[in-house]
């Protein structure tokens, strides 16, 4: 059992509480019994990962499941952007642009309930500001917040990057295991976490405020007012 029982009344309450329309759970996984050899890499995590939605799902009614196979469901793999395994999406309506990669443990579990109740309540707890600029946007953004179970500071990050996905059609946002996919850390240069990297083309470490976050996202879409581009500058380390 993934989730301790304490936790499942506990959840189960909030979800009873909180969660007005549905939500959908969408888990690109591989049968890890099968025989035949695989054409992917083995997942190691995705049987947790299966277990834990599965687990969550039996706690609301208001919450669904839809497990797919990585390697048969090449048509919504390719429609959804999905290039690794675990990958959770989070959904209502038919949309997923809040998106897990590897299993939502530690740290990172809170952050899923948290978006299960925010997508399902259709709200975010951002700042007013932070709304009118992400519905704004004319780009897309691709938002990669690479985390580990162990980090307190992780959830910060991955919950503002999925907030601003929320808001934004434009936005999809990936929290990414960084132990789990080792070849995308290394891609990236995670040498600490939080990591984010918005559009392959800008990136800072640490938890940051909100504000400042919101500046680097309209960076990477060359969304900048002149006021902004300043106080991004100021931002900036001097050298």
């Amino acid at each position: 059992m993934m989730i301790q029982e304490r936790d499942r009344n506990a959840l189960r309450r909030l979800f009873s509480e909180q969660l007005v329309h549905p939500v959908r759970l969408t888990l690109f996984t591989q049968d890890q019994t099968s025989q035949e050899p695989p054409l992917h890499t083995p997942c190691p995590f995705c049987t947790d990962t299966v277990s834990l939605v599965q687990e969550l799902a039996e706690l609301s009614d208001a919450i669904t499941v839809d497990i797919r196979d990585f390697l048969l469901a090449r048509d919504l793999v390719q429609a959804r952007g999905v290039n690794e395994i675990p990958a959770l999406l989070v959904g209502g309506d038919g949309d997923a642009r809040v998106r897990f990669f590897g299993v939502p443990a530690g740290y990172e579990f809170p952050s899923l309930v948290e978006d299960i109740v925010d997508v399902s309540r259709k709200t975010t707890r951002l700042a007013p500001r932070t709304k009118e600029r992400v519905a704004k946007l004319s780009t897309d953004v691709h938002i990669q917040v690479f985390v580990t179970p162990t980090c307190p500071f992780c959830p910060r990050a991955v919950r503002l990057a999925h907030g601003m996905a929320m808001e934004s059609p434009r936005i999809r946002a990936d929290a990414i295991e960084a132990t789990e996919f080792p070849h995308l850390a290394r891609k990236y240069g995670v040498m600490g976490v939080p990591k984010v990297v918005i559009n392959e083309t800008t990136a800072f470490e640490g938890a940051i405020p909100e504000s400042a976050f919101l500046l680097y996202l309209l960076k990477a879409s060359d969304s900048l007012t002149p006021e902004e581009q300043v106080k991004f500058d100021a931002l900036q380390p001097s050298h």
